[in-house]
C-alpha cells in the first residue's frame, strides 16, 4: 500500500509540476506577446477631424482656359471612377503609379505643376519619380490636354507664389481652398475633403477619452504656453495652431514649430523636442503606419 501511495503521490506531483511549467510558458509567451505590441507602435492618430477642408487646383489666374480645362477633368475623374481608382491606388490595396517629370523645355507644349513632395499619399518621391494622389491626378491632367507633364518640387510655402508669379502653370499639392489663397491663385473645384488631426507619442493616453472634437479641442486650450505642436510650414496645420482670422482659426497659446514635411515633425517628437503634431488626416496616418512599421 505504501509503494502505491507514494506512487499516486509522485504522479501528482509530476502533473502539478507539468501543469506549472505550462502555465509559466504560456505566461511568458503572452508577456511577449503583449510586450510586442508595446514596443511596436511608436505614434498613434487620434482619429478625430478637427476641420472640415475641401482640396481644389490652385491655377493661374493668368490661364482661364486652364481653370476651364482642369474643372471639365476634375468632373471626368469623379464620373468615370478613375479619381476612385487613384484614391485606392495610394489610400487602398492598390499600387501607387509612378510619374515620372520631363525636363522643363520652352520649345514643348508642357503643363508645369508646382509641388511639394513630401506630402504622402497625395505626393511624394519614389526614386527618381514622384507617386501619390495629386501625382496621378497631374499626370491624368496632362494628358487630358495633350501635354508633357513637369513636375516642380519645391517648398510647399513657395508655391502659390510660384504659380503666381508665372513660373508653374498650377498647383497641384493637396491644397486646401481658402480665400486668402485666392488672391495668389483661381481655385478649380474641390476632388478631396481633407480635415486636420493630431499625431502623439504611442503612450501618451491625454486624449484617449477624447469623443469628440470639441473634446480634443477642450484639452489643447488646457495646454502649457511652453508646449511645443509641431506642423508642416505653410500648411492648414499651422494656421490651425497659430490661429488665423482669414482661416476661422482662433489657435492656441502653445509653441507652434514648422518643419518641410509631417515627417520631420513627427521625428521631431519622438526625439523629445515636439510633443504633438498636426497634420492633414491622410499623411498623419500615413506617416503614422510608416513609423510604426505598418
Amino acid at each position: 500500500m505504501k509503494s502505491i501511495t507514494k506512487v499516486i503521490a509522485l504522479l501528482m506531483v509530476l502533473v502539478l509540476a507539468v501543469g506549472c511549467f505550462a502555465a509559466c510558458t504560456d505566461t511568458k509567451t503572452e508577456e511577449t506577446t503583449v510586450s510586442g505590441e508595446e514596443t511596436q507602435d511608436k505614434v498613434k492618430v487620434v482619429d478625430i477631424s478637427l476641420t472640415d477642408e475641401l482640396y481644389a487646383f490652385g491655377v493661374s489666374k493668368d490661364q482661364p482656359e486652364l481653370l476651364t480645362a482642369a474643372n471639365e477633368y476634375i468632373a471626368k475623374v469623379k464620373e468615370d471612377g478613375t479619381l476612385e481608382t487613384i484614391i485606392n491606388n495610394n489610400f487602398g490595396d492598390g499600387t501607387p503609379v509612378a510619374i515620372t517629370s520631363a525636363e522643363p523645355d520652352e520649345t514643348k507644349d508642357q503643363l508645369v505643376v508646382a509641388t511639394n513632395a513630401a506630402f504622402p499619399p497625395f505626393e511624394s518621391t519614389e526614386g527618381d519619380n514622384y507617386i501619390g494622389v495629386d501625382m496621378e491626378l497631374a499626370y491624368g491632367l496632362a494628358q487630358y490636354l495633350n501635354k508633357e507633364l513637369v513636375i516642380m518640387n519645391i517648398e510647399f510655402d513657395t508655391i502659390l507664389s510660384t504659380v503666381e508669379a508665372g513660373y508653374a502653370d498650377i498647383a497641384i499639392a493637396g491644397l486646401t481652398v481658402n480665400p486668402d489663397r485666392e488672391k495668389q491663385v483661381t481655385f478649380s473645384d474641390s476632388y478631396y475633403t481633407a480635415s486636420q488631426m493630431l499625431i502623439v507619442p504611442a503612450d501618451n493616453t491625454t486624449f484617449d477619452e477624447c469623443k469628440t472634437a470639441d473634446d480634443v479641442i477642450a484639452i489643447l486650450n488646457t495646454l502649457e504656453a511652453d508646449t511645443v505642436i509641431g506642423v508642416q510650414n505653410g500648411t492648414t496645420g499651422q494656421y490651425y495652431v497659430e490661429g488665423d482670422a482669414d482661416w476661422g482659426f482662433d489657435g492656441y497659446d502653445v509653441v507652434c514649430t514648422g518643419f518641410d514635411s509631417g515627417a520631420l515633425a513627427v521625428t521631431d517628437m519622438l526625439n523629445g523636442n515636439v510633443e504633438y503634431v498636426i497634420i492633414d488626416e491622410a499623411p498623419a496616418k500615413t506617416i503614422a503606419d510608416a513609423v510604426n512599421g505598418k
